[in-house]
């Protein structure tokens, strides 16, 4: 736990102020305008995938782009650009619904099911996919794939990670006493629709969780493995703001205190992998954090529900 502090006073005090006040004031306005208004429920009430997918493109590269911008001495390089110009690209495609239903013969309601659970393995294929063609294009560089963006477990320790989420069971209890929490978790609600079709329906229930937390791997393997490590040669610590800044906007359909927090989450997240060179700590908190609240958002429902 020391070390944590060590490396964010460290971060704090190397990194430029005025970037980091303007990054704040930057997404407090985003923050604002989205509750406000509801940036994210326009688009994906935009109409047609592509016009979704558009909208969310145009949306992730504005940010991306004016987060880079305030930077102190931003370095921009052939290689970098592209590897910052594939985020937005990506990142659109797994917000958008991918319709998989031609692909799937089971009959209703596991059609259903199986196009809701299938949904985020797929798309973690398809970051899987784009982080290889960067690694092998030589736009990603280390100890090969897994060492390039963060999946190593040299000279890394669980314990603290774990430790840090023991801190933040209080935190969850809090949050799933709220109506804001309640009406978002717990996730696995989502299909509830197989109650009465299976018996017992808690291995369906299982799956739907297992394909959740695969989708933490997909974020922290996008969001510290490509936009910090993978970044890190180009730009070094001065990817972490950006970073945090675009992580923050992906929380934008979660109850506002999440959203919040997200940004101060990814900035601490994206400082740890920027020192130790490696995701596994913060998938740790990020996954036991998830199902954290959804265990919260379960006793939230049992006793306030």
């Amino acid at each position: 736990m020391r070390a944590f502090l060590d490396y964010l006073l460290s971060y704090l005090r190397n990194s430029s102020r005025p970037a980091f006040l303007i990054t704040v004031f930057f997404i407090a306005s985003l923050v604002t305008v989205n509750y406000t208004l509801g940036i994210e429920h326009r688009i994906l009430t935009a109409g047609p995938w592509y016009l979704v997918y558009g909208g969310f493109f145009l949306f992730y590269s504005v940010v991306i782009v004016l987060a880079w911008g305030v930077q102190r001495q931003p370095v921009f390089q052939p290689r970098m650009l592209m590897l910052l110009a594939l985020a937005p690209l990506f990142f659109a495609a797994k917000m958008v619904h991918w319709d998989l239903s031609p692909l799937l013969p089971a009959a209703p309601p596991w059609n259903r099911y199986w196009l809701i659970i299938l949904q985020l393995p797929a798309k973690w294929l398809l970051l899987c996919f784009l982080l290889f063609v960067c690694w092998k294009t030589g736009l990603l560089e280390g100890d090969g794939l897994r060492g390039s963006v963060g999946l190593t477990t040299k000279n890394f320790s669980a314990q603290p990670y774990f430790l840090l989420l023991l801190l933040l069971i209080p935190v969850v209890a809090l949050a799933s006493t709220q109506p804001d929490f309640l009406r978002v978790y717990p996730k696995v609600k989502n299909i509830a629709f197989i109650n009465g079709y299976a018996s017992p329906v808690w291995p369906w229930k299982a799956g739907y969780e297992l394909s959740y937390g695969l989708d933490f791997l997909t974020i922290e393997l996008f969001f510290r493995g490509l936009l910090v490590i993978g970044l890190v040669r180009y730009a070094g610590e001065r990817a972490i703001l950006p970073m945090a800044a675009f992580y923050c906007t992906i929380h934008f359909g979660k109850p506002l205190g999440e959203c919040i927090t997200s940004f101060f989450g990814g900035l601490a997240l994206g400082v740890l992998a920027y020192r130790t060179r490696s995701i596994l700590g913060g998938l740790i908190v990020h996954l036991g954090l998830a199902w954290m609240m959804e265990i919260g958002g379960w006793l939230g429902h049992y006793r306030f529900g």
